[in-house]
C-alpha cells in the first residue's frame, strides 16, 4: 500500500521553506515537485526518511541537497535517522538545525 505524503512549501523572500512530513517518495522527488512553485528552496524542515538508507546514498543525497538543489539550511527530523543526521550536520555545518520535538527554530 502506497504511503501518501504531506508536505508544505511556504514562499519567503529567501526562497521556499519546505516542511516535509516523512519524505516517503524521496526528498529529491518532493523538491522536483515544488519547483513548479519556485526554483529556490531556502530551507527543509522535517523527516527525510533515510533511517534505513545505506551510507553511500545518504552521502549522495546530502551532497545533492547542497550542490544540485542549492538548499541553504536544513532542519531534519525524526525519520531522517542518526547516520543521516551526522552526515547532514557535517555537510551543512553552520546551516544545520536538529528539528526535534519541542525545538524552537528561527530562520536566520
Amino acid at each position: 500500500r502506497e504511503m501518501r505524503e504531506l508536505s508544505l512549501a511556504l514562499q519567503t523572500p529567501k526562497g521556499l521553506v519546505l516542511v516535509a512530513g516523512c519524505s516517503h517518495p524521496g526528498i529529491e522527488n518532493i523538491l522536483a515537485a515544488v519547483r513548479a512553485v519556485e526554483d529556490r528552496v531556502y530551507c527543509i524542515f522535517g523527516g527525510l526518511h533515510l533511517v534505513l538508507t545505506k551510507a553511500p546514498e545518504i552521502q549522495r543525497i546530502a551532497t545533492a541537497l547542497r550542490k544540485e538543489w542549492k538548499v541553504e539550511l536544513i532542519a531534519p527530523g525524526h525519520c531522517t535517522g542518526e547516520p543521516a543526521f551526522q552526515v547532514l550536520s557535517e555537510g551543512f555545518a553552520g546551516k544545520y538545525v536538529y528539528a526535534g520535538l519541542g525545538e524552537s527554530i528561527e530562520l536566520p
